[in-house]
């Protein structure tokens, strides 16, 4: 192995250490990573450049603006006390239709904007019953990953595989994942309504203080909402036709967004752009450089090799190993750098005799977003959630969380693993 590969990997290795530490912010860390991988020479500035994913990029950025927008009006809190309502203040029923509500959400825009805008809603409802909204915010925490799997646009990694794939588009993504999402998110639910039943109990007085509430009035501004549900109704359809058009998801994304700004004017372009997570952005831009000092070296051709000869090249034995070794290694650390490092190596596969991708790219799909349950740090939505409940004085322990998430991470990919077998290998 050359120098430049092991400085490569070196380089790689001390960049995940200090991401998974949370030492310094993870995109101070990563970008600085990127930057030495073009200060070595390991990578020229343009190689670095031309790895970089704009596809992905452009298509958080277009989704980020329209939600911003859309928030705005109040929508998402409505959604929320009308599912509280039609639960007839009953907790426990809560827990079910918020948690179906942040899957169906997450489904529609990304994961960590779905919780954001849910939890604020979870801890007035919590308040109003005098419960521990713990249960909730674990529940919706889980339901925002299981749910944001099953779509192009729900998790960070789908929107990673779809746009470094062709033919992967928004229909296929709902084709093959949304059956399996439905069938786990039913389960966990059940498990969740039996642990949770008797901590999440409540009077009729205060039942009856929730019943009174009324959602109309968290509707802040009508036009702008028929605005907005028009537009993303319109940026549905586009990702829907976006193969038949030729468009990348990227176009549709941004044109929604901004199709949106020009129909609400100007006095919403500054704030829009200002909520557009930028330091996420700028986490993926390094972590594109990262991972392309890896393949530009050769590691990841050797790593792909590496699992090849474990597996024999067996396309169902290389599946099932992406979909177990994503979800563990998803739910220790962040499920976007680990997917970053699988998508050349998948692609890699191809080159080395593995004639059918597809099902190494839905079990990636599946064991990166649903791994990202297991632990608090396995996605960046339950970072979020621990930390708004922490603010809160609601603190969610590591081991508090695991106990009751990572058995059911593990149901989710034992079902994966199920449907990856029959779907792809059997039927």
């Amino acid at each position: 192995m050359s120098h430049q590969a092991l400085f490569a990997i070196a380089l790689f290795l001390l960049t995940y250490a200090f991401i998974i530490s949370e030492k310094l912010h993870r995109t101070i860390v990563a970008m600085a990573g990127g930057i030495l991988m073009v200060l070595l020479g390991i990578l020229s500035q343009e190689d670095a450049i031309r790895h970089i994913d704009f596809n992905t990029l452009g298509l958080l950025i277009g989704m980020m603006i329209l939600v911003s927008i859309t928030a705005q009006t109040g929508v998402f809190k409505y959604v929320a006390i009308r599912a509280a309502k039609a639960a007839k203040g009953k907790p426990i029923t809560i827990l079910v239709y918020l948690s179906v509500v942040t899957a169906m959400a997450s489904a529609l825009l990304d994961n960590v904007t779905t919780v954001l805008l849910i939890v604020p809603v979870t801890f007035s409802i919590a308040r109003q019953l005098r419960v521990n909204p713990v249960p909730y915010l674990i529940s919706e925490v889980i339901a925002s990953n299981v749910g944001g799997t099953a779509t192009l646009i729900g998790d960070p990694p789908n929107i990673m595989i779809g746009s470094s794939v062709e033919g992967l588009d928004f229909m296929a993504f709902l084709a093959n994942l949304t059956p399996i999402i439905v069938i786990i998110q039913a389960a966990i639910l059940v498990c969740l309504v039996f642990i949770y039943r008797r901590q999440l109990q409540t009077t009729p007085e205060l039942q009856a203080v929730l019943m009174q509430l009324n959602e109309k009035d968290e509707i802040t501004d009508p036009v702008l909402l028929k605005k907005s549900l028009a537009v993303i109704l319109l940026t549905i359809i586009g990702f829907v036709l976006h193969g038949v058009l030729h468009l990348d998801s990227a176009t549709v994304a941004l044109s929604g967004a901004f199709l949106l700004l020009l129909f609400t004017g100007e006095h919403y372009l500054e704030e829009a752009i200002s909520k557009v997570e930028w330091t996420t952005i700028f986490f993926f831009v390094g972590l594109f450089v990262l991972v392309a000092g890896l393949e530009e070296t050769g590691v990841i051709a050797k790593m792909a090799q590496a699992a090849m000869d474990l597996t024999g090249g067996d396309p169902l034995h290389t599946s099932l190993l992406i979909l177990w070794l994503s979800a563990i290694a998803s739910a220790f650390i962040d499920n976007i750098p680990f997917v970053a490092t699988m998508i050349p190596m998948i692609h890699d596969m191809g080159s080395l005799g593995i004639d059918n991708l597809e099902p190494l790219w839905w079990s990636l799909s599946l064991g990166a977003c649903l791994g990202g349950n297991g632990t608090i740090i396995g996605a960046s939505a339950n970072v979020i959630v621990a930390g708004l409940a922490a603010k809160e004085g609601h603190h969610i322990t590591f081991l508090g969380f695991m106990k009751i998430a990572f058995p059911l991470m593990i149901l989710s990919i034992l079902l994966s693993h199920v449907y990856v077998y029959l779907r792809y290998f059997i039927l």
